[in-house]
């Protein structure tokens, strides 16, 4: 029988992992990223842009309300974005497909390290400034015609690794 939320045993845990999310708009995705963040320990999200849509009537649908549990901000413009970053010590991830990526099973992670997950926006991917001062490119390997995925299944691609080593 199907165990309800109250009765499951998964662990709580946070891990430290700051989802950075590059220009993200589609309210049905900004709620889908605070689930999947919640279910995965997620300790913050950054959604990096100007005018993100973040008002919890529209996005509590997909959210299921874990945008109430999962803490957030916005930065508007980049460059304090990468300041932010850079001043923090995070471990920066990119999951992109570049011509330098690398699998995401191959990822590191450093020990005692916070780590930034870059994902980029619907239409245009991880911006170049911010590929630049990656510290890894990962890429999820794919095996159809098609060359990417919806940026919640990618992200969730990537939690479930990184969080699992």
């Amino acid at each position: 029988m199907q165990l309800t939320h109250e009765e499951n045993q998964f662990e709580r845990k946070t891990f430290p992992i700051t989802l950075v999310c590059d220009h993200i708009y589609f309210q049905q995705n900004i709620g889908s990223l605070f689930r999947i963040s919640e279910a995965f320990g997620v300790e913050n999200i950054i959604f990096l842009g100007k005018d993100i849509p973040l008002t919890p009537r529209k996005i509590n649908k997909t959210s299921r309300s874990t945008h109430l549990h999962v803490p957030y901000r916005v930065i508007e413009e980049t460059s304090d974005l990468i300041t932010h970053l850079l001043e923090n010590n995070f471990e920066i991830i990119s999951l992109e497909i570049t011509n330098n990526s690398k699998p995401l099973k191959e990822v590191v992670i450093p020990d005692n390290q916070k780590i930034a997950l870059i994902i980029g926006n619907e239409i245009n991917g991880i911006s170049d400034e911010l590929l630049k001062i990656s510290h890894q490119i990962v890429h999820i390997n794919m095996f159809g015609k098609n060359s990417s995925m919806n940026v919640v299944q990618a992200a969730s691609i990537a939690l479930y690794e990184i969080t699992s080593l």
